[in-house]
């Protein structure tokens, strides 16, 4: 089903399954069970040149769209969930935020780190800021020519493998006065007072670490600090903005997840045989794959949509269209794997099988880069013009209401 793809992306996609199905997928197990990041595939994406493709020319990139880079995730999810993060990582987030915020070197040092097979970390979230993120309480003290950074970050995905970190932090001048929350960049092993703590034991996606990260007097150069437009003032939600990107792209993984349990449940509905005849003569099992097909190529519609959109800014999808699109990809993915599962019987509940793979990595993704229930909450704001977060004093009336964050 091509969705009205140009030749150009129909021949991106085709590249990108033919190196998922056989350089990504034969290792896809291994990554797993021995949570290792997989540096042998970064190089196959660099090599395939699936790293950094939205970065424009002027910096050694591509210059591609975010459709464009949703083809090349969904290729890899089906195959193998780490390695289509490492492909959103490198295209979306942090990248496309110093791509569309920062200055001329702050561009050619994320370039270059991206470009060279580093994956960006975006380090947001705190044990007491999640899904508000406004809460955080790293700081950022204006001394001089610089900012010392304190404070501790977690859920840090890529958080001892990143090189590359885009920290958020309250901004407060040299008299000691509050300005917003701003980003800054530094590069692990240069800058001294930056810590990985220790990595979370997650669930899944076992080959891409979670880290814990402390920021202690870490010093980064005042023209390290990523400074939208509006200023610290407003320029929190103008970076927030790169989280539309990264939505479709956690969706898109999760549709493909969904894609690559789909292709199992059609094929073992074809060669399993039961009372004589294979399990896919069978109505109940025939309507069942109907629905897992119909809510992957709802997700794959919303999320292709979500990509080519433009929110009010121009550089980023659009908001809404984004959280839409995470929530129903996300969720439909969670019932798709279930179905496949099911489907497999016995042999579903067997760890030998991709489908336990999935299943715990598919679950993560109703819950990271904004929860189903807060973006339900952005998507209402929209339809009714009320600001984000909720405060005690009621929702404020707005026009243009900023985003919630995650």
């Amino acid at each position: 089903m091509d969705l009205g793809l140009s030749p150009d992306q129909l021949a991106l996609r085709d590249r990108a399954r033919d190196l998922a199905q056989t350089v990504v997928r034969p290792r896809a197990a291994d990554i797993d069970a021995q949570e290792q990041y997989p540096w042998d595939i970064v190089e196959a994406l660099k090599r395939a040149g699936f790293l950094g493709m939205t970065i424009p020319p002027a910096y050694g990139g591509q210059g591609r769209s975010f459709l464009d880079t949703v083809l090349v995730i969904e290729e890899m999810a089906r195959c193998c969930t780490v390695t289509a993060r490492i492909v959103v990582e490198t295209n979306m987030g942090a990248i496309s935020t110093v791509m569309a915020y920062g200055t001329e070197e702050q561009k050619a040092l994320a370039a270059s780190l991206v470009l060279s097979g580093d994956k960006p970390a975006i380090c947001i979230t705190e044990p007491e800021a999640g899904s508000d993120t406004t809460a955080m309480t790293t700081r950022a003290d204006r001394r001089g020519d610089r900012y010392i950074i304190n404070g501790r970050k977690h859920w840090i995905t890529g958080g001892g493998v990143s090189r590359l970190h885009l920290i958020f932090a309250r901004v407060f001048d040299e008299r000691g006065e509050e300005l917003g929350i701003g980003g800054f960049l530094a590069v692990r092993d240069e800058a001294k007072g930056l810590r990985v703590l220790r990595r979370e034991r997650t669930m899944g996606l076992r080959g891409m670490p979670e880290g814990e990260l402390a920021f202690e007097d870490l010093e980064v150069p005042a023209h390290m600090a990523v400074l939208p437009p509006s200023g610290f003032k407003r320029g929190f939600a103008d970076l927030m903005n790169a989280y539309n990107s990264q939505r479709v792209g956690a969706g898109t993984v999760a549709m493909g997840i969904a894609a690559g349990a789909l292709d199992l449940a059609v094929d073992f509905a074809k060669r399993r045989r039961q009372f004589g005849r294979p399990i896919g003569e069978f109505q109940g099992l025939q309507w069942m794959l109907a629905d897992m097909q119909t809510q992957v190529t709802a997700a794959r519609l919303m999320l292709h949509a979500a990509a080519r959109s433009r929110g009010a800014g121009g550089a980023f999808p659009d908001p809404a269209l984004a959280a839409q699109a995470k929530i129903f990809a996300s969720e439909a993915a969670i019932r798709v794997v279930n179905d496949a599962l099911q489907m497999f019987g016995a042999r579903g509940y067997s760890r030998d099988l991709p489908l336990e793979r999935m299943a715990r990595d598919v679950r993560m993704f109703t819950i990271g880069g904004g929860t189903a229930q807060v973006l339900r909450t952005l998507v209402a704001s929209r339809l009714l013009g009320w600001k984000l977060p909720q405060t005690r004093d009621g929702y404020v009336k707005e026009s243009t209401p900023p985003l919630a964050a995650e």
